[in-house]
Order: structure tokens, then C-alpha cells, then sequence
């Protein structure tokens, strides 16, 4: 087949070639002259100091940044270990391996931490909270002191569900929900404030069952509480059965017999603790009506949340999604896993989106179970 130039006509073909090769000519000028220009360009950059910059461009977001975990309890708690073992391998699984510090904040039941994430804290992904699990029960009870709405927070996920565990000093008189429920004087139990996990589950067996407690608020955390039952001051405290079974002083207590257990919060009775009835059992026995069962849902519902981790409301998505995946392998990691066996700490992982599935559900109840459960909680 012949070229389309053939049919140049030969008088003009040698101008036509000539044009051509100008142009190519000119193309190529004008490419060595971009190559140029390009170079010089990087060459001033790095001259005024621009190249980091550029540099800056390409790498990952978290790479050279400090991220804080708020922890909304005392040091040496069991919500105090859970953020220091995140923090020593959840850095490595996120790109850039950005270094990972916690911050106690130990205030009014964490009041203090969720509202200082939520208002406070940039929205960059640099600052993660773990409030109390019975947070939600601060917003449902719609306390002035309340400066955060839960369903507009990002959670990032959970390491553990907890069922509540209520304990007594063996040498208190109530061997039994049937000896508190009888009792001309009802025994003395300690709290952080009144959504902390103690307040609520004995608030929510007074409902069901008709057992009073006489309520001591005002405790730091809840290691604060396990010193003053040690000191007589209270003899009882209702919290989470791995913390109850993981760490001291209740390892000591256990050999000694120096505690005994009244009730417990699982759906059924947990290996570890076969002495004591599940709060299922003792409405079937006591015939607990069916709207004050939902309102016990609503009261336990924390159990579910476990240890949960959040960052502020408007953090980039992308960023939502580094933390979410990292939080995950964090805890399939194989050191950390080692650690948390030997502490004692049971590792149920809940992604961050079921989490925030759960918080939408529990603020969302019908309107007749929320005022209940808003009575209950009081001020």
C-alpha cells in the first residue's frame, strides 16, 4: 500500500520534507528546554527550602505525628491498661508508624475526657477517647453538664464485651439478692459518679427486683472504690467481671476469701463465676415485669460497648479508616495477644461500625423506656 506522501506532488516534496524536519526540530528544542526548566525548578526548590514540602506530599499523614488516647479512668485500671497496651502496638499498623502517648483524664465519670473530645480536639484523627462504657447513660439521662451527642462521634472499636459483676465483703450480712432485698438496712456500695457501671446495675436491680442500696458516689476510679471496700468505708461494688478475675487486689481477695459474689450481669452464668445467679435468672424467679426488662436493656447495655474508643466528629474519612483497620490487627497481634492472656484480659474484639450501630440503637429506645430510664438515673 502506498504512503499518503506519495502523492505529494515530487515538485513540492523536498519543501514538504524540509517543514517537517523544522518542526521536529523545534519539538525536540522545546522538550530539552522543559527538561531544563523542570530541574531547575526542583534545584530552586531545595535552594528556598521547598523540597521537604513536595517531599511532605507523598508521605503518609500520621508519619512523624504523636496520636493521644484519652482515658477516661485512673491509672491502673482496667480501661487505664486496655489504652497503655493499644498504644505500645497500634502504631505499627498504621502507615507512617505514628508514635501513640495516653492521657488520664479521671474526671466525673469521664464526663470530662468525652466532652473534651468531642468540642476540644482537633478533628484530624490525632486524639482517640475511651470514656466509661456507661457513658450513653450521662446522655440519656440529658445532664446539663452533657456537651456531646454520641451518635455524631466515630468509633473506632472495642477489645472486649464486659458483664457487670456484683461483689460483697464476705463479712457483710447479705450472703444474697434475698438478704438485700430483706434488709431493714441496705448495704453500702461505692461509685464514680451515676453512670458509672456500679451506680447503673445496682440502680437497675432496685428496679427489677426490689433491692435497695445505699449508693456512695464521688470516687476518682474505680481502684479508688476497691480501697475504700478494703477500708470498710463500703462493702460493695458492682463492675465488670474480667477486671474482677485479671488484676490485683481481687487476686489477693479471691485466696483469701476475703469477697463474695451476689449477681452477675451475663446472659448465662461466666466459668469463673458459678456462685452467683445471672440477672436472668433472678427476673424469672422474681416475675420482673416485661417494660421493666427493656429498661434493664437499656441500663446493661454497656456490657456490649466493652472498652470503647472513639476520635472526633469530622475527622476525614480515610483517616476514620486507617484507625478502624489498625485498631483491628491491632488486637490479632500476636506480642499483644501474649500480654493480654497473661494479664488476664479476654480479647473480644468489636469493630468501630458496630459500635456505632449499638450507640444509634441504645439512644434511639422508645420514647417510654428512655424517660423510665432518665428517672432511674436522677441527678
Amino acid at each position: 500500500m502506498r504512503s499518503w506522501a506519495a502523492n505529494i506532488p515530487k515538485k513540492i516534496q523536498p519543501a514538504w520534507h524540509a517543514t517537517l524536519h523544522y518542526r521536529e526540530v523545534i519539538m525536540k528544542r522545546r522538550a530539552a528546554i522543559l527538561t531544563i526548566a523542570y530541574f531547575l525548578l526542583l534545584s530552586l526548590a531545595g535552594q528556598l527550602g521547598f523540597a521537604p514540602a513536595l517531599q511532605a506530599q507523598s508521605d503518609p499523614f500520621y508519619k512523624g505525628k504523636t496520636i493521644r488516647i484519652i482515658v477516661g479512668s485512673t491509672t491502673g485500671g482496667f480501661y487505664d491498661r486496655w489504652g497503655r497496651i493499644i498504644a505500645r502496638y497500634m502504631g505499627k499498623y498504621i502507615p507512617g508508624n505514628p508514635e501513640i502517648i495516653v492521657q488520664n483524664m479521671p474526671v466525673a465519670g469521664s464526663l470530662m475526657a468525652t466532652n473534651y473530645v468531642y468540642n476540644v480536639a482537633k478533628p484530624d484523627g490525632l486524639t482517640l477517647g475511651m470514656p466509661l462504657s456507661s457513658i450513653y447513660l450521662e446522655q440519656l439521662a440529658a445532664r446539663k453538664e452533657v456537651q456531646f451527642d454520641l451518635r455524631k462521634f466515630h468509633w473506632i472499636g472495642s477489645p472486649a464485651r464486659e458483664a457487670a459483676i456484683l461483689y460483697m465483703r464476705a463479712d457483710a450480712p447479705y450472703t444474697s439478692i434475698a438478704d438485700i432485698i430483706k434488709a431493714t438496712e441496705p448495704p453500702k456500695c461505692g461509685s464514680t459518679g451515676t453512670a458509672s457501671q456500679s451506680y447503673t446495675f445496682l440502680k437497675m436491680l432496685e428496679v427489677t427486683l426490689g433491692a435497695k442500696f445505699n449508693n456512695v458516689v464521688g470516687y476518682q476510679g474505680g481502684s479508688e472504690v476497691d480501697l475504700a471496700v478494703e477500708k470498710g468505708e463500703v462493702v460493695c461494688r458492682a463492675h465488670n467481671i474480667s477486671a474482677h478475675f485479671g488484676r490485683e487486689p481481687f487476686n489477693t481477695w479471691h485466696k483469701k476469701g476475703f469477697d463474695r459474689h451476689i449477681v452477675q450481669g451475663s446472659p448465662k452464668r461466666d466459668p469463673r463465676v458459678q456462685d452467683a445467679p445471672t440477672i436472668y435468672e433472678l427476673f424469672d424467679e422474681y416475675k420482673t415485669p416485661a417494660n421493666s426488662r427493656r429498661v434493664a436493656q437499656v441500663l446493661v447495655a454497656e456490657g456490649d460497648l466493652g472498652r470503647p474508643m472513639m476520635t472526633t466528629p469530622g475527622t476525614p474519612p480515610e483517616r476514620v479508616k486507617i484507625l478502624r483497620e489498625a485498631y483491628l490487627k491491632t488486637l490479632k497481634d500476636s506480642e499483644l495477644l501474649a500480654e493480654t492472656k497473661k494479664g488476664r484480659m479476654d480479647v473480644v474484639a468489636t469493630p468501630g461500625e458496630e459500635l456505632e450501630a449499638l450507640v444509634k440503637e441504645v439512644m434511639d429506645y422508645p420514647p417510654e423506656v428512655i424517660e423510665r430510664a432518665r428517672k432511674i438515673l436522677g441527678n
